[in-house]
């Protein structure tokens, strides 16, 4: 058994091509997609349209909860200019979306945790803004009630696997089209790739248990940069440009 897992696209259609060429090169036919599909000042619209008709067991970030949820004048920047772009079919497919899923009785699926969708799983920010690997006490504890081998989770958009004490695996891809950014809470944060590339995992089941691949994608990242300058969005250009937000 052999899928990949993607997530965090924000917008970013050139860089989900980019991905799905580099997946299907690998002969991988079965995609996972773990939310924040459109969020950001890129092209929501044609993101969806690609995705959409892809029929990727999917789950919903937190971004897609608030394209759904929140009122569009009360919205960050990034979720109102994706918001504007997303047609009511495509509003509706989001609303179709669970908060987590199972896949193929192996898998369990969600965008941060299993009962937050706005909390790091891996990962820590400490109150001077450091972000670090959460200790594994703490990453057990959101994993209690589990009974899968594998857990994949996104949000943080930094490629990680941690392995349970008791075997379990725990598994984020990355991102496919936001490789920095900056945030408030739970304190002021960045996370950075340090490159520009796009992000995705390959997942793997050999006979002594599940097995992962972290791949990088380049592709024309600098017309998203371009695009994301040209929306006024100098944090967004510089991520793109080259994984740091300056």
């Amino acid at each position: 058994m052999r899928f990949a897992a993607i997530a965090d696209i924000h917008g970013n259609h050139l860089a989900l091509e980019a991905v799905l060429a580099d997946i299907r090169a690998e002969g991988i036919e079965e995609i996972v997609n773990l939310g924040d599909f459109f969020s950001g000042p890129l092209e929501a619209g044609r993101t969806a349209d690609l995705l959409m008709p892809l029929g990727l067991t999917s789950v919903r970030g937190n971004h897609d909860r608030y394209l759904i949820e929140q009122d569009p004048a009360s919205m960050h920047r990034s979720d109102a200019s994706a918001y504007r772009q997303l047609t009511s079919s495509h509003l509706d497919w989001l609303r179709s979306l669970p908060f987590d899923a199972i896949y193929r009785g192996e898998a369990y699926l969600c965008h941060a945790t299993p009962r937050n969708d706005n909390l790091y799983w891996l990962e820590s920010v400490s109150p001077d803004g450091f972000v670090f690997l959460k200790p594994i006490e703490a990453i057990e504890a959101l994993a209690d009630g589990i009974d899968l081998p594998l857990i994949l989770c996104g949000h943080s958009h930094i490629p990680r696997a941690v392995r349970l004490s008791d075997g379990r695996l725990i598994v984020n891809p990355g991102s496919v089209g936001c490789p920095a950014y900056d945030d408030v809470l739970p304190y002021y944060h960045k996370v950075e790739a340090g490159h520009p590339l796009a992000s995705y995992a390959i997942l793997e089941k050999t006979t002594t248990g599940w097995i992962w691949q972290f791949r990088t994608v380049a592709y024309d990242h600098m017309a998203m940069s371009a695009l994301a300058d040209e929306r006024s969005r100098a944090d967004w250009a510089s991520a793109l440009a080259a994984g740091w937000v300056r």
